[in-house]
């Protein structure tokens, strides 16, 4: 854990200047993989993943801080991740998510607000017989597993 809590602060020292970055979150796997997923209210871009990568791995290398040989990696969360923080959230507003909760239930719709407890997602709902109706439900964070925005290729 040293080491995550080091990173932690080498990235937000490298951000401090940037308010429109996040640290979304950092794992050492295994293998001696560092992954470093930051992102930006606007995205995030590839020059400053690069110089995120530079200052994190120039201090690691200098402090000696992971004795074996190590991968970095720096990027964006993947399209497939999950969303982690409320920032986050507050991104993918206007976007489909489907959201599992704790009972094992999906549900799937349009992002239609956030607040620090609970999000609204617009979910279509069709019923024998009846037209498509649209119907706003509140999630607490509490009872969400996981968040994933959909993709849409149409």
């Amino acid at each position: 854990m040293q080491v995550e809590k080091r990173v932690k602060e080498l990235v937000e020292e490298k951000i401090s200047d940037r308010p429109e970055l996040f640290l979304v979150e950092i794992k050492m796997l295994p293998n001696n993989k560092l992954i470093i997923h930051v992102d930006g209210d606007e995205g995030i871009t590839i020059q400053d993943c690069a110089a995120i990568s530079r200052h994190v791995g120039f201090h690691l290398e200098e402090e000696n801080t992971i004795e074996k040989a190590y991968n970095l990696e720096v990027s964006s969360p993947g399209i497939g991740e999950p969303l982690r923080l409320k920032r986050q959230y507050d991104k993918n507003v206007g976007r489909e998510v489907s959201v599992k909760l704790l009972g094992g239930e999906v549900k799937e719709g349009k992002l239609l607000s956030v607040s620090e407890a609970s999000i609204v997602i617009e979910a279509k709902v069709k019923e024998k017989g009846k037209k498509v109706q649209l119907l706003e439900t509140a999630v607490d964070f509490n009872n969400i597993t996981e968040t994933k925005v959909l993709i849409s290729f149409k």
